[in-house]
C-alpha cells in the first residue's frame, strides 16, 4: 500500500462530524481547512526510514465505546495501569467514547481543567483555541499533522492555573479496543505560570492482524517558572502504523521533563521536539525502546534553545531483537543568541540478535560561541564481562542478560511518576524481550 491519499472522508463527513460533537465553528473551519491541504503537503521524511509504504490511510475512523461501571470491567493489562487507591484524576478513553473520567474536588476548586478534549471543546472553547495547533505542532507541517487535525477524535485537555502546584498526578489511559479503530488523539498539557503537574499516559491495543492507524499530537506549554513531569508508555500491537508527534514549548526558568517508553510492536515514527524559548528553560528528554519481529521505527528527541542560560538532556535507550530496524536521532540545536547553554545527549543502543539493527544518531547545531555540549552513542551487543561477573555468581545466563537489559533501560523506567505505570512498563519489556 502507498501513501497516496484516498480517503473515504471528504467534507460532507467533517462537517457533520463536526456537527455531531457540537463543535465550536473555529474547530470546524479548521479541520476544513486542514483536509484540504491533505493531498498537497508532502509526507514527513524520517531520517534513514522509507514510510512511503506504511499504512497511513487504511482505518474506520469513528468508533464509540461503552461507559463503565467498575474498573473490574476493564482488561487485566488495562487494570495494570491503575493504581486503585489513588484513582481520584484519571480519564479512560474506549476507541473515540470516554469510558471514565474523574478529577479530585479539590483540584476543581483550584480551577484545574483535566477533561476529555471533545468536552473542552465546548466548556473551555476560547482557552483550547489558544494552544490548539498554534504554537506548537503546525497543521500544515506536512501530510499527517493536517491529517491528523481533520480527522482529529480523542484525547485530553489539561490547565493548570497560575502558582497552583499539584501534588497527585493526572493520568489517562487510551484504549484501542475496536481492531480497526483508529486513534487520532490530540492531548494539551498547559501549566501557567509557577505552576507545577505531573501527567502520565498510556496508550493500548490488540490488533495484531486487523491495519490501522495511530496518529497522535501532544502540546505541552509550560509558562514562566512552570514544571511539566510528562510521563507516557506507547504499547500499540503489530497492526497499528503510528506516528507520535510529541512537542514541548518551555517559556523563562520553566522545566519540562520527558519519560517515554516506546512499546509498540508496529512500525513507529515518533518525534519528540522541545523549545526551550525562554532563558533559563530546562528540558530532560528520556526514550527507552524495545524492538521485536521484522518492525520498524525512527525515533528522534530534539531540543531547541532560543533563550539564554537554557539546559537540554536527551537520554535514548534501545534493545533491539529478531529482524526489528531502528533508528535513533538525538539532535541538540543553540541558536544564536542562546549563550551560556548546555546541550548533552546520549544515545544507547543493545542488540540481541545478529539480525537486528539499530543506528544511534547524535547530532549537535551549534549557532553560538559561549555554549557547552556534549555527545555519545554505541550500538553493540551485551557485554560478555557483564556476563561472565553475573554467571560467576551462580546466576543463569538467561537471567543475567534480563538483569542487563532491566538494568539498561532502568534510567526511564525509574522516571514514570506513577508506581503501577512503572511496574506495567517494567512488564512489557519482559515480555517483548523474552
Amino acid at each position: 500500500m502507498t501513501v497516496e491519499i484516498s480517503l473515504p472522508y471528504e467534507k460532507d463527513y467533517i462537517s457533520n462530524y463536526s456537527a455531531g460533537l457540537n463543535e465550536p465553528e473555529w474547530m470546524k473551519t479548521l479541520r476544513l481547512e486542514a483536509l484540504d491541504k491533505v493531498e498537497h503537503l508532502p509526507m514527513p521524511k524520517p531520517d534513514k526510514t522509507k514510510i512511503d509504504k506504511w499504512n497511513f490511510t487504511k482505518f474506520k475512523h469513528d468508533a464509540k465505546g461503552e461507559k463503565i461501571n467498575s474498573f473490574d470491567e476493564l482488561p487485566a493489562e488495562i487494570q495494570d495501569f491503575l493504581d486503585k487507591e489513588k484513582n481520584q484524576n484519571l480519564v479512560i478513553q474506549r476507541n473515540q467514547s470516554v469510558a471514565y473520567a474523574s478529577i479530585s474536588d479539590d483540584l476543581k476548586n483550584k480551577g484545574v481543567i483535566f477533561t476529555d478534549i471533545i468536552t473542552a471543546l465546548k466548556e473551555h472553547s476560547d482557552l483550547v483555541e489558544k494552544y490548539y495547533m498554534t504554537d506548537g505542532v503546525q497543521v500544515n507541517e506536512h501530510r499527517l499533522t493536517a491529517l491528523h487535525a481533520a480527522l482529529m477524535s480523542g484525547g485530553i485537555f489539561v490547565y493548570v492555573p497560575k502558582d497552583v502546584q499539584l501534588e497527585e498526578p493526572l493520568q489517562a489511559i487510551y484504549w484501542q479496543e475496536d481492531p480497526e479503530a483508529a486513534m487520532f488523539n490530540h492531548a494539551i498539557v498547559v501549566a501557567d505560570k509557577h505552576s507545577s503537574v505531573t501527567y502520565v499516559e498510556n496508550y493500548i491495543s490488540n490488533n495484531k492482524e486487523e491495519e490501522t492507524v495511530a496518529n497522535i499530537i501532544t502540546e505541552v506549554f509550560a509558562h514562566d517558572g512552570a514544571k511539566v513531569s510528562f510521563g507516557a508508555v506507547d504499547n500499540f500491537a503489530a497492526g497499528t502504523t503510528a506516528y507520535v508527534n510529541r512537542r514541548g514549548m518551555v517559556d523563562r526558568d520553566a522545566k519540562i521533563e520527558w519519560a517515554l517508553g516506546q512499546m509498540n510492536d508496529g512500525n513507529t515514527v515518533s518525534e519528540n521536539i522541545t523549545y526551550l524559548l525562554g532563558d533559563n528553560g530546562y528540558a530532560d528528554a528520556k526514550t527507552v525502546s524495545v524492538g521485536r519481529g521484522d518492525q520498524k521505527q525512527n525515533f528522534t528527541a530534539k531540543i531547541v534553545h532560543f533563550g539564554k542560560g537554557s539546559e537540554g538532556y536527551i537520554l535514548q535507550h534501545g534493545v533491539m531483537k529478531d529482524k526489528s530496524s531502528s533508528i535513533f536521532n538525538g539532535i541538540g540545536k543553540i541558536e544564536h543568541g542562546a549563550s551560556k547553554s548546555n546541550a548533552e545527549q546520549e544515545s544507547r543502543v543493545l542488540m540481541l540478535s545478529k539480525h537486528a539493527r539499530g543506528d544511534a544518531n547524535p547530532i549537535l547545531l551549534i549557532d553560538e560561541d559561549d555554549v557547552t555540549a556534549g555527545h555519545a552513542a554505541s550500538v553493540g551487543r551485551v557485554d560478555p564481562m557483564q556476563l561472565y561477573y553475573l554467571m560467576s555468581r551462580g546466576i543463569s545466563k538467561t537471567e543475567a542478560e534480563r538483569l542487563i537489559i532491566h538494568g539498561f533501560l532502568a534510567p526511564v523506567v525509574n522516571q514514570l511518576p506513577i508506581e503501577a505505570v512503572k511496574a506495567q512498563l517494567t512488564e512489557v519489556i519482559e515480555r517483548k524481550v523474552y
